[in-house]
This record gives structure tokens, sequence and C-alpha cells, in this order.
């Protein structure tokens, strides 16, 4: 870049201008050519008066109109990242013949151009940045009229030769329209000042002498604000030595600072339950109706936050935040934030959600508790609570917990939290609850936590599965989802088992005591039957018909029951039995009627009656039943 010239150095001309278009005048003004007689005497206090009158005549015409500063700057930026190429523009007028490029320390012109058409600037490349070129630089110009002024200084500056510093925000980098906050550049490293630079057009770097802390570490505090959503407030921030200041270390991660305004704040929520457990991916979905462009999310004491640009479903701008494998330091308070892309200012923040992290495996404190229901004196497990009543679920732990936490699988409200007591050498909590509805049922689990970790949680109590009985007695079933208990099955087909075991008890008690009531009243009509058939003063009949008598009562008695049984099942007489009913006068004043059966039915109930002599035609038996009307 740099070259050698002919002419002299325009900066050591300047004092005398008008001197070096004077100085060719000797070799064509006579007083310059020696004399014969004291032209040797002459000749100097001559030269000198001309010089000194037409150099006052000269610097008054200067005065009276100077050349217009050059402007100078580079692309893409004065401040370039170590092996990447710059350009250095220096802009003067239309009449300029030629720009000259200085760098300060140096006692010779860094580069000289000739303008580019129309003539009004000219370009300096630098193909690679190195700390070589980095240093505070001028340019300027020559016209017919002579050199310009220099102009202002242009500070290139080489990035890329230390390690990165780390890049704060305190107390939050989420702060409302008007708030202000501290940033923080630090590094481990003793470097004398740190720069802070806020992207965008026309941002000056701020510089500030470095701070060591206790711990050894250096540092700088920029306060920033007031914050409000003019545009967009993104920082970096450098460190570099006193005696090298135009080299610079890495820039740190950049740190954008996210002014909230009052549009309306959008819905968070987690697409898996309240608690996760270490190794699972973590969803969190953002989403408004307002039809944002972009969502943030944020969690609280972080130095940064995520984005992501909004996707429309359903009527609804969202974005959903993935975040795993999940470790312990996942577990926190989030909040999230909608904007649009043509505005810099973002929305209310949403109501803040808690992402709490179950621990790993069961040592020390992470042990889980146990849950139980009942009160505290006398906790006893018990999964079926009739509707309307009181329960108190109980979490109790051997080991030490600050707070115990009941959720609820598939609930979308947070879960429970209480201080622990410690009663009867166990720390506990009781959540009651009640009257309980159907809306209570459902499997829950406990966890227990330390004030210092409120996120990290225990291993879960073992679940217990509450139900709610209805008001007609039937439990009511569990909600989709959770494991059904296997002795809560057995129970129920013990229970079904013993009703239909009493209902049939109470049809054979029945049905006994309808039949001791019928043999009862038949005994006393076949005795009325047997006076009506035989006349007054008349003889016993012969002990066959007795027999007979006694085989038809049996008969009778047989038939008797298979009316009964036909009655209490109501249904039609058996096929085969026919009915001829005759009315009989009886001198009782309740009537009795007698229906002759045919024997073909009762046959397997009577005995045959003995054989009858022979020419005479066999007597047919006759079954009589008493039937009573009323």
């Amino acid at each position: 870049m740099r070259q050698s010239h002919d002419k002299k150095d325009p900066a050591s001309e300047r004092p005398h201008p008008v001197c070096v278009s004077v100085l060719p005048a000797p070799r064509v003004h006579p007083s310059a050519e020696p004399g014969p007689l004291g032209g040797d005497a002459m000749t100097p206090a001559l030269t000198a008066l001309l010089c000194l009158g037409l150099s006052l005549d000269t610097r008054t015409h200067v005065q009276a109109g100077p050349l217009p500063k050059p402007a100078l700057w580079a692309e893409p930026d004065s401040v370039i990242i170590r092996g990447s190429p710059v350009t250095i523009w220096c802009r003067g007028t239309l009449e300029a013949q030629e720009y000259r490029l200085d760098k300060e320390g140096s006692t010779e012109p860094w580069d000289t151009q000739k303008p580019l058409e129309p003539r009004n600037k000219a370009r300096f490349s630098i193909p690679s940045m190195t700390e070589h070129y980095a240093g505070r630089f001028h340019c300027y110009y020559l016209s017919p009229e002579g050199w310009s002024e220099r102009s202002d200084p242009l500070e290139l500056v080489v990035t890329g030769v230390y390690s990165k510093p780390t890049l704060s925000v305190l107390p939050s980098p989420v702060v409302a329209s008007g708030g202000n906050v501290t940033l923080q550049c630090g590094s481990q490293q003793g470097y004398h000042h740190f720069v802070l630079i806020e992207e965008g057009e026309h941002r000056l770097p701020r510089t500030l002498d470095s701070q060591q802390l206790h711990s050894g570490q250096f540092q700088a505090l920029f306060p920033v604000g007031p914050v409000t959503p003019s545009h967009r407030w993104t920082f970096r921030c450098y460190y570099y030595y006193r005696n090298t200041p135009q080299v610079w270390s890495h820039p740190s991660d950049p740190l954008e600072i996210l002014a909230s305004g009052v549009s309306r704040k959008p819905s968070l929520l987690m697409l898996q339950g309240p608690v996760v457990a270490p190794g699972e991916t973590l969803t969190l979905q953002c989403g408004s109706n307002v039809g944002y462009d972009r969502f943030a999310l944020y969690k609280e004491g972080e130095r940064d936050f995520l984005q992501r640009p909004g996707q429309l479903q359903g009527g609804l701008s969202q974005a959903n935040f993935t975040l795993g494998p999940v470790r312990g330091s996942h577990g926190g308070q989030y909040r999230c934030y909608g904007a649009h892309n043509l505005s810099s200012e973002w929305s209310a923040p949403s109501d803040p959600l808690d992402i709490l992290i179950s621990s790993e495996e069961p040592s020390g404190f992470s042990q889980g508790p146990r849950l139980c229901t009942g009160p505290a004196g006398g906790a006893k497990p018990g999964p079926t609570v009739a509707s309307g009543e009181n329960v108190t679920l109980l979490c109790q732990s051997w080991g030490q917990f600050h707070t115990f936490l009941l959720t609820k699988e598939g609930a979308a409200h947070p879960p429970l939290r209480l201080r622990s007591k410690y009663r009867a050498h166990k720390y506990q909590a009781e959540f009651p609850m009640g009257p309980v509805t159907s809306a209570h049922a459902g499997t829950y689990r406990c966890y227990g936590s330390h004030s210092y970790s409120p996120h990290l949680l225990s291993l879960p109590s073992d679940p217990l599965e509450l139900m709610v009985s209805g008001p007609s007695g039937g439990s009511s079933p569990p909600p989709a989802g959770p494991r059904s208990t296997p002795g809560l099955g057995r129970y129920l087909e013990a229970l079904i088992g013993v009703s239909v075991a009493f209902v049939l008890l109470l049809f054979l008690l029945l049905f006994l005591v309808l039949r001791r009531q019928r043999q009862s009243k038949h005994k006393i009509s076949d005795q009325r039957k047997t006076d009506f058939q035989r006349p007054a003063g008349a003889a016993e009949p012969e002990p066959k018909d007795r027999g007979l008598l006694r085989r038809s009562s049996a008969a009778a008695d047989v038939q008797e029951e298979n009316l009964s049984d036909a009655a209490m099942k109501d249904t039609q007489p058996e096929d085969g039995v026919e009915l001829d009913s005759q009315a009989a006068a009886s001198e009782d004043p309740q009537d009795v009627t007698y229906a002759q059966l045919q024997s073909l039915t009762l046959r397997r109930e009577a005995t045959e009656p003995p054989p009858s002599q022979e020419g005479e035609p066999p007597a047919e038996p006759s079954v009589y039943a008493t039937l009573a009307i009323h």
C-alpha cells in the first residue's frame, strides 16, 4: 500500500505553501542572476523581500477561500476482524487531482490514489486486515488551488487477536420500556480497557478502564438506558491493551436487551406434565391470537433469551421451544414475549411458568416421600372416597425437605406447594381436599424440594389413585390414562357375587313360605272333599278307595306344586294338560271347584290303580285339585 513519490510531503509544505509555488521564479527573474558588482550582496536581500511579499499576498488569498475538508470512512466498517478485506474511501471536490492517505506515526504518506470518476473521491483497498493496518488515518487531496486540509481521523481497528470476553446484563436482559440496565463486560485476563459497541448506524464505541475484582476477574460496568422500543438494543464488547488501542480481542457473544411494552401478552404452556424427568425432551409453546411474527422465551436469571419465528395454526400465531435432553439446569421460571417484524417493541410478558425437574437416582436428599390418605394421626391408604366427603392427602418423608409438592396426572394447573412440618420424627405436609367431587378422582404423586433449589425435586412417591363414589353408590370411573388397581377389581367382583347370592336366597325363602301356605290350604280342602263325597250314614269306603284317594292326594300335591311354579314364573300351563272344570254345589259358604285332570300328565307322580276284574273296564284314576275363589 505504501508507495514512493517524486513530490515532497505536502504536510511539510503547508507551512510555506506560497514559497513552494514561487521558488521557480529566480530561474526566470533577473534578480536571481549574479551581477558584476555587488550582485552577490543584493541578491539574497531581494530574494528574501520578493519571497516575503509574494508569500503574504498568497496567504491572504488562501485565508479568503480555504479548500473544503474531505470525508474519510471505511467499508464495511471501521472495526474489522482479522483476515477480512476493508475499503477506505476519501471524498473531496470535483477539482481534486490526487488523494493521499496518511497513518499517524508514519513519516511518509501511506498511499496515493488518483480520483475515480466523477473525480470527487478515491479508494484505498486493504485485501486482508492485520495488526499492521490498525491505527488512525487522515486523507487530503490536491487541487489547482493547492492541498486541502486533512480529514477528521478514522480509527481502523482489527479484532480477533485475543480471546473473547463475556457480556451480561444486570439485573435482566428483559426490561420494561423506560427502564435502565447495566452491562457487565469481563475477562480473566488483565487487559487495560473494555470497549462496548451497540450494533447499528452511528453507534460510537464506549471505553472504560478495567477493574479487578476480589475473585481475580477483570470487568467494566456500562450503564445503559433509558431503554425504549424505538430500536433494537444489541451490544458486543471487546478489550485491548493500553499500548495497542486499535488491536482488540474477539467480540463477545451478542447481547440483546428486550424492551417489553404494553401490547397483549401471549400465553406460555408446557406440552408435558409439570414435572420432567432428566433425559426427557421438554417443549414449551408460546402463542397468541394477536398475530405476532416472532416470539422470545426467557428463563429468569439467564443472560440471554431464545427467539423463534411465529407460525399460524388455527388462527393462532405460536412458536415451539424445544429444550433437551433435560438436565437440572433447565429447572426454573420461564416467560415468553411476542413482537411484530416491523417493530422493535415486544409485548407484555406472559404469566410465569415453573419447570420442575425430578431427581434421577434415589440417593440422599432425593429419596422419594410417601403419599397416603387420611388424617396425620393415623394415615391409612384408601382408594375410594364418597362424594361430598373431605379427604386429606398426606405426604411424608424420613429425610428433610423444606417443601412438599402434590401433582395430579393430566391436570392443567400447577402443583400444590406446602411447607413441611416436623411431626412424629417425620417431615410431612397435609393437603386437604373437599368436599370431593368426581373432578378430584385421578392419580396423585408427591415430591420434596429444598429452599436452595426449589425447581429440583426428589424422586416421586408411589402413585395414589383416588376414586370418588357417586350419589348412587357406584364408583365413578377414573380419568383416562391412570393405571387401574388390581385389588379394586377383585373387591368389586366379590361384592357383585355376594349381592347376587343374597337376591337368590331372598327369592328361595319367599317361594318356601308361599308353598307352606298352599299346602295348609290343600289339606283343609281335601278333608272337605272327602266329607262331601260320603253320604250321610254310609259306611267307610273300601281300603282300595283310600289308597286311591291317597294316591290322588299325592298327585294333586305334585300338580299344585307345578301350578304354583307356573304362577311364580307368569307362564302358560304345560302342554298336554287339559282342564275340565265342573262347578259343584257346596254347602260351605266358600265355593269349591274341582278340576279333573287326565292321568296321562300325572303318570310320573301317581301309581297305576290295581287291575279290575275281567269284563269290567279299568277305572281311570281321578285327581282333584282344590281352587279357592275369592
